[in-house]
């Protein structure tokens, strides 16, 4: 790849003196332009392609497509009154719409691995088609076992580098839990890999779609024409970036971070097997604060250009919701699997244990946000 020369003149590259409505022009010209560069690709790969660098190809402009969209739908969220605001309104729920159906087979296919993961771990038992499927993963939603592998540190094991305080649960009976292992694996595998064929068939419907090349044309037309204000071109942007840091750090403040430290969170495991298939009413507020925690970072990356330093201590709590995010989301569908009627009692005791263990993972995900944030907080000038 040739090396690319910043331009003095470019919005992006150096900040002297105020950031000012320019420099939110130049960054949506950007994406926009990625954009269209992912979607080029996609379309010469055919979404889907039997060879493995097509693939990889495939899986890369799918999520190159998702990263430009969320910036450009947190930058009209963060800074709406510097754009037409009809304009803003109007592309907003048709950005969150396109980044929703995108990622939902990319998600499916990361729960799933690492729910195998898990169960090996927990178990000892082999799953045959973990490894299939980690092959298949990897040509469709892309780097699925990778993301899994890498986020399922062991609560028993933890440490305050693996996100966990360590806790007083008992081991589970080995040797019940490998006779239900097997038939939990297959029952998970049956499950997600049909939500997951039907949300392929999804984004595929969803790119042929009148309105998906709407938004292409709208996102065509921002990349050489941002529709900003009269007077958003010499608006700073410093305040509009202040707010959305402000309301990330109201929302960390109302955390429960006292409970996330926590070594054990009964009331989360009750709730979860419960016959109430709803969210988990405890995750919410820290769902949100993983979204703020993006608008923040997209704001930063505005203001602070190409150039800017990585910042720690968003990377490291990004990272953390993440997880906490992952691991939600997997206890959720251990839950689910649980409650298809007439499965084998070790099938259950299974997918209960399964279920126990990405609970425990979500408490070691809040443990390493609330360490990771207090902590840098207070030694960061």
């Amino acid at each position: 790849m040739a090396q690319q020369h910043l331009d003095p003149t470019d919005p992006q590259s150096d900040y002297v003196g105020p950031v000012t409505g320019e420099a939110l022009a130049g960054y949506l010209r950007a994406q926009a332009t990625e954009f269209l560069r992912a979607l080029r690709l996609h379309r010469e790969t055919g979404g889907t392609t039997a060879g493995a660098n097509g693939a990889e190809d495939t899986v890369d402009a799918a999520r190159a497509l998702r990263r430009s969209v969320r910036r450009i739908s947190g930058s009209l969220h963060t800074f709406r009154p510097l754009l037409d605001a009809e304009w803003s309104d109007a592309m907003r729920p048709e950005l969150a719409w396109l980044s929703g159906t995108l990622a939902m087979e990319h998600a499916y296919g990361a729960r799933l691995e690492r729910l195998l993961l898990a169960l090996h771990r927990l178990s000892g038992a082999v799953f045959p088609a973990q490894s299939a499927h980690a092959g298949a993963g990897s040509s469709s939603s892309g780097a699925a076992g990778s993301r899994a592998a890498g986020t399922a540190p062991d609560p028993r094991k933890a440490t305050p580098e693996n996100a966990g305080p360590p806790t007083d649960l008992p081991a589970p009976d080995r040797g019940n839990l490998t006779v239900g292992a097997a038939k939990a694996g297959a029952l998970l595998e049956r499950q997600l890999t049909l939500a997951r064929t039907r949300a392929h068939s999804t984004a595929l419907q969803c790119l042929g779609s009148s309105r998906f090349h709407a938004v292409a044309d709208s996102i065509a037309v921002l990349a050489s024409e941002v529709p900003l204000t009269t007077t958003a071109a010499a608006s700073a942007l410093h305040p509009f970036a202040d707010a959305a840091k402000e309301r990330l750090t109201d929302a960390i403040a109302v955390l429960p971070l006292v409970t996330a430290g926590s070594p054990y969170n009964a009331e989360a495991l009750i709730h979860g097997l419960s016959p109430d298939p709803s969210p988990h009413p405890q995750d919410a507020p820290w769902h949100q604060v993983r979204l703020l925690l993006r608008l923040h970072r997209y704001a930063r990356e505005i203001l602070d250009g190409r150039n800017a330093p990585v910042d720690v201590r968003l990377l490291t709590a990004g990272q953390a919701l993440d997880r906490h995010r992952d691991a939600s989301e997997a206890a959720a569908a251990a839950a689910q699997a649980a409650r298809t009627p007439r499965i084998a009692p070790a099938t259950a005791y299974a997918l209960g244990v399964l279920h126990a263990d990405q609970r425990h993972e979500v408490e070691a995900a809040r443990f390493t946000f609330q360490q990771s944030w207090q902590k840098q907080a207070v030694g960061t000038p």
